[in-house]
């Protein structure tokens, strides 16, 4: 029988959530005792010890902690993707005057600014993205490359973030609202928009369930690392509605 996939894995680890006990071995010692049911209708049954070690990797690394091991990125790193490394360039360029730049000064300013950190993207294999994908021309019109980063069609990835608005009375008291917001990658076009006073769990969950209602539900959603992206709620949430976070 073949590996379990990672939204079996979420199921699971979405049913230690869910469980009662004490302490988080309890739960996940009763959650051992469940039978799953896989994508292909067949019945499956976990070590308590195999699932504590999907669940400390889902605590250490998020939902990239539990996907298969097998690796399909030769060639590439594993600790940062080109995308994210053209969007660090992109912003640290307009710094340089009259497009005066070196690679090694384009890395180090992406190393002082904190956008990139050396433990994730050496030097060398720095100038080779630069190179292999031509990050440092400004003609991306005539880039095939930097074009193939953007997704083709509607849908196929979503882009979300929180932005910091203006204060306003809250209960008499000026409070700054928070803005969530998904944008459709391909058409450009803003899935929901909404103002919240907290940006907690609550705010997100009304935001993306807006989003789905009015644009239905993405292949993908691409996120940072903040504490409400990476929360179990929408990690189960994606996964359940097959969208990959």
């Amino acid at each position: 029988m073949k590996n379990p996939s990672s939204y079996l894995k979420m199921r699971i680890l979405g049913a230690v959530e869910n469980t009662r006990g004490k302490t988080c071995r309890e739960r996940i010692k009763k959650t051992a005792k469940l039978t799953f049911i896989d994508e292909e209708g067949n019945k499956r049954r976990f070590t308590w010890r195999t699932i504590s070690t999907w669940y400390y990797r889902y605590q250490k690394d998020g939902v990239t902690g539990v996907a298969p091991k097998d690796r399909s990125d030769k060639g590439k790193t594993r600790k940062i993707s080109p995308e994210l490394l053209m969007e660090a360039i992109s912003q640290v360029l307009p710094m340089f005057h009259q497009d005066k730049y070196t690679k090694a000064a384009v890395y180090r300013m992406c190393i002082e600014t904190g956008l990139l950190r050396k433990e994730q993207i050496a030097p060398t294999t720095f100038y080779r993205f630069v190179r292999e994908y031509d990050l440092l021309n400004n003609h991306i019109e005539s880039n095939k490359k930097r074009l193939a980063f953007a997704m083709s069609h509607a849908n196929d990835l979503w882009q979300a973030d929180t932005m910091f608005g203006p204060y306003v009375k809250n209960n008499g008291k000026p409070t700054q609202v928070k803005l969530i917001a998904f944008i459709d990658d391909a058409s450009r076009v803003i899935c929901h928009a909404q103002f919240f006073f907290n940006e907690n769990i609550d705010a997100l969950v009304t935001a993306l369930k807006a989003a789905f209602y009015k644009r239905g539900v993405p292949k993908q959603m691409y996120v940072d690392n903040g504490s409400i992206y990476c929360s179990h709620e929408i990690t189960l949430i994606c996964a359940r509605m097959g969208c990959i976070l």
